[in-house]
């Protein structure tokens, strides 16, 4: 029998990180974390060094978006821990699976205000999945292997492993946990994964019965890659399908049952159709106050199918008639099969017809619009995004900040494809594009990865396009530049009286000398009549990131919009549209 391996701390901790297949990690070194950065030289993982420990923590997160494994990050304590809140509670918010290490200083320090303490475990409890101080380089790797069997199982989400100086520097027994270890150390952790067979057939009946059925995508279904699912039942029922702002992608926007996306600033279509449907097939959806608006007056005749990985989420907006909790994708598997046998035994579906018909009838008269890009005038932002869609490969990746541009490229991009689509949903974090698109670019380095942004998310987070440029990881940002903070102003406009109070960027800065300077192409669109040149000459580029800014209409607004805490039944339309309203009752 050989002699037991011995290894320091941080060489248990980056063996431990490849045994779990980590090829890529972003991160930025500092002096409690150093003593891991070592062994790094030696091991087959890629870093990824970047600019801020924010950009490390977006980088994995777009990392995981498209890959559906674990994004890891590495960074140092004090500020860089710090520095990874707003990643941690973006992932946690979205359900995305990463793993964050912290260095922290040395156990006997711990408590005494030494530089760059701060208690991480503490700041890091409420927007992790699970977080922890580890204490004995011995306990390294079974921490390892816990934090991505939490991150991946269940509802996803990140976990973050504090490790002090110390406990990086002393040696330890090299032992490498079995699955089984795994499982009985954690023992009050036991996700939920098969639905109650009871609920499955209530839900099949109830989707039988329906005469207004609709099916409501979250993100959780592209979560449990549950699409392929998703769609058998889609077309087994022939249900009008529509797809939140997490779950673009998860079903094919030129499907013929497909209706778009649901919420503030949804389709009119999908809005009304979830108000006036008689069921809601809620699949890995969390009820969001951007879907429901006000939620007393929300689907107000709707019975609820909600399936969820998470039970805290069945009835916490919405009390639903079938509570199902496990993971979706076996959840609607066993749904499809239960509906299969009871059509077997001579049940039969509703007619639908009506109601599709109807929805059909919202869709023709109510279609996303805007004012026409005239030759001579200032950009529209939809236009812009309707040619980069048009000019881009099938398989590209798009990722958003936060604003209007989100919410202009959810509605005029094109999603036929799962994993296509990467955003920050429930935390809304401005700056999140540009490392995003790093991240996903890493993961997927054969795809386009195009990354839209405002003028004022892209100067939060910038500086990563120097990553970019030094690590090889070509990323193209188009900047959709109206000068403003542009959602913060659309509501000033329209619920403040038109009183602009600080939200006015322009002037400063020359977004493409700063590309430049970061080493990337910048280019300047700003008339109808330069843009296709401009997208032939981005996607033509590949062995540099290219900053595209298109100087669009300053006062562009998005519509339809549901005024917070208004009814749905008050979605604002296109002014154009307002005339046929009555078309929606």
């Amino acid at each position: 029998m050989s002699a037991k391996e011995t290894l320091t701390g941080a060489e248990a901790l980056i063996r431990s990180l490849e045994l779990e297949n980590v090829e890529v990690m972003f991160g930025l070194p500092g002096g409690c974390i150093l003593p891991a950065y070592d062994p790094l030289l030696k091991s087959s993982i890629r870093h990824v060094l970047v600019r801020h420990e924010q950009g490390a923590g977006h980088m994995a997160q777009g990392y995981a978006h498209v890959t559906g494994r674990p994004g890891v990050a590495m960074v140092t304590s004090g500020p860089a821990a710090t520095n990874m809140v707003t990643p941690l509670c973006d992932a946690f918010m979205d359900s995305i699976p990463m793993v964050c290490i912290t260095g922290q200083v040395s156990t006997t320090a711990i408590g005494t205000d030494a530089f760059q303490e701060c208690d991480t475990v503490g700041i890091t409890r409420s927007v992790t999945k699970h977080n922890e101080l580890i204490m004995h380089p011995d306990d390294i790797p079974l921490a390892v292997r816990q934090a991505f069997h939490i991150a991946t199982t269940g509802r996803p989400g990140p976990v973050l492993l504090d490790l002090p100086k110390d406990v990086l520097q002393n040696t330890m027994t090299w032992h490498w946990p079995t699955d089984e270890e795994v499982l009985e150390s954690l023992p009050g952790y036991r996700p939920t994964v098969k639905g109650h067979p009871r609920m499955i057939k209530e839900a099949a009946k109830l989707l039988l019965a329906s005469e207004r059925p609709v099916l409501y995508l979250g993100g959780g279904v592209l979560k449990a890659r549950a699409a392929d699912a998703v769609r058998e039942l889609a077309e087994l029922l022939k249900t009008p399908v529509v797809t939140t702002l997490m779950a673009r992608g998860a079903f094919p926007d030129d499907h013929e049952l497909c209706y778009g996306m649901p919420g503030m600033h949804g389709t009119a279509t999908a809005i009304t159709a979830m108000q006036k449907a008689d069921l809601l097939c809620a699949l890995g959806a969390r009820f969001d106050d951007r879907v429901t608006g006000k939620v007393a007056t929300f689907a107000p005749d709707a019975k609820i199918i909600h399936v969820d990985i998470d039970p805290a989420e069945q009835g916490k907006v919405r009390k639903p008639d079938v509570p199902i909790v496990g993971d979706c994708r076996l959840i609607v598997e066993e749904i499809v099969k239960a509906v299969k046998e009871l059509l077997a035994e001579g049940t039969t579906q509703a007619d639908i017809t009506p109601w599709r018909s109807r929805v059909n009838g919202w869709k023709e008269q109510f279609p996303l619009t805007y004012d026409a890009s005239e030759p001579g005038a200032r950009l529209k932002p939809q236009f812009c995004l309707e040619k980069l869609r048009d000019a881009a490969p099938e398989d590209t990746i798009l990722v958003a900040g936060v604003g209007q541009h989100q919410m202009w490229a959810s509605l005029f991009w094109n999603f036929r494809k799962p994993y296509t689509w990467v955003n920050s949903g429930g935390l809304g974090t401005m700056g999140f594009s540009v490392p995003a698109a790093i991240g996903a670019k890493a993961a997927r380095p054969e795809a386009t990865v195009w990354a839209i942004d405002g003028d004022g998310c892209f100067q939060m987070t910038a500086q990563e396009l120097v990553t970019a440029t030094t690590e090889g990881i070509h990323v193209k940002i188009a900047i959709l530049n109206n000068t403003y903070l542009g959602m913060v102003r659309q509501w000033q406009e329209m619920f403040y009286g038109e009183r602009y109070s600080e939200v006015d960027l322009a002037g400063c800065p020359d977004f493409v000398k700063w590309a430049e300077a970061m080493g990337c192409v910048g280019i300047r669109v700003e008339s109808p009549e330069e843009i296709d040149a401009a997208i032939e000459k981005a996607n033509s580029i590949n062995d540099r990131s290219v900053v595209v800014e298109f100087r669009v209409e300053e006062f562009e607004k998005v519509f339809p919009m549901v005024p917070a805490g208004a009814s749905n039944d008050d979605v604002l339309l296109h002014p154009t549209q307002e005339s046929r309203r009555e078309y929606l009752k």
